[in-house]
């Protein structure tokens, strides 16, 4: 087993999550917000104002027109569009090529997305609305991955050991032999960046919503959702991808026909068809 405090040592050199996306969350948190506020803190932060933009332009927003400035790009897609385009837009900057897990930035991020997406889909199931935070969740729940690859780089034959030879899990088997997993390491980050509980819950349990100790955090079960669909329609997150326990559980907690879940995957597929400006703002990085 590795020292873990050199690993979580590296989380301290996370960089601090974009005071812009804070802003623009404390803005949003007031009905009564207003729109000039949140466009000149939003257009402080040239990069996210450029990746909104794309982003708005993109097919899956459907703005009938071109969209050129910030002011447009609020009226048109509205409070909950430009949270989750903003928040999009910050996190970007966090994604690396993963050799641990033979992930590529793009990759990992794609799967992000699609997590989150499928977060959304499966919210507006269960909540009959949406929820930022659990987007978000989806958006850097794998953050972990990023923290946790040049261990994993160098543990690997004795992780899949574990798991071709001795029915361990993923999770399981990073955790026997570097001391310690990365969705635990995920929450490390979101708890950093002063995540509400709910965030930190939903990515330190999203393989395993079963062990959380509180039992009043659907999301998490959520996120353990749009993960397993996303690895089952071969977005993957990495070289793990099936390999963790399945619960069974989780389509009757949530009253979900296996018909209505593959009716859920078509519109995730739509979405992301149709998310390619998003999926896009992310291309191959140097390695961590």
């Amino acid at each position: 087993m590795m020292n873990v405090d050199k690993i979580l040592k590296k989380i301290d050199k996370i960089p601090a999550f974009p005071a812009t996306v804070r802003k623009v969350w404390d803005i949003m948190k007031n009905p009564d917000y207003s729109m000039a506020d949140l466009v000149t803190v939003i257009e402080y932060d040239q990069a996210i104002t450029a990746n909104i933009l794309k982003m708005c332009n993109s097919a899956y927003f459907g703005v009938q027109r071109k969209v050129s400035n910030v002011r447009d790009a609020v009226v048109y897609l509205g409070q909950s569009n430009i949270t989750r385009i903003v928040t999009a837009a910050g996190v970007t900057r966090f994604y690396r090529d993963v050799e641990g897990y033979r992930l590529t930035a793009k990759m990992l991020w794609e799967h992000s997305v699609a997590v989150a997406l499928m977060s959304k889909i499966l919210a507006d199931r269960v909540y009959s609305r949406e929820d930022p935070m659990l987007f978000t969740a989806g958006l850097v729940h794998d953050m972990g991955k990023i923290i946790l690859g040049e261990f994993v780089f160098d543990s690997m034959q004795e992780i899949m050991n574990l798991v071709a030879n001795h029915r361990y899990s993923f999770l399981e088997a990073e955790e026997e032999i570097i001391g310690i997993n990365h969705a635990e390491i995920g929450g490390r980050v979101a708890s950093n960046w002063n995540f509400p509980k709910e965030i930190i819950d939903s990515i330190t349990y999203h393989h395993r919503p079963d062990l959380m100790k509180e039992e009043d955090s659907t999301n998490a079960w959520i996120l353990y959702l749009a993960d397993q669909a996303c690895m089952m329609m071969g977005i993957t997150g990495g070289m793990d991808e099936l390999s963790y326990r399945g619960l069974g559980l989780i389509m009757s907690k949530f009253a979900i026909g296996h018909r209505e879940f593959e009716e859920n995957i078509v519109s995730l597929f739509e979405d992301l068809t149709n998310a390619r400006e998003l999926i896009n703002l992310v291309d191959g990085k140097k390695k961590t």
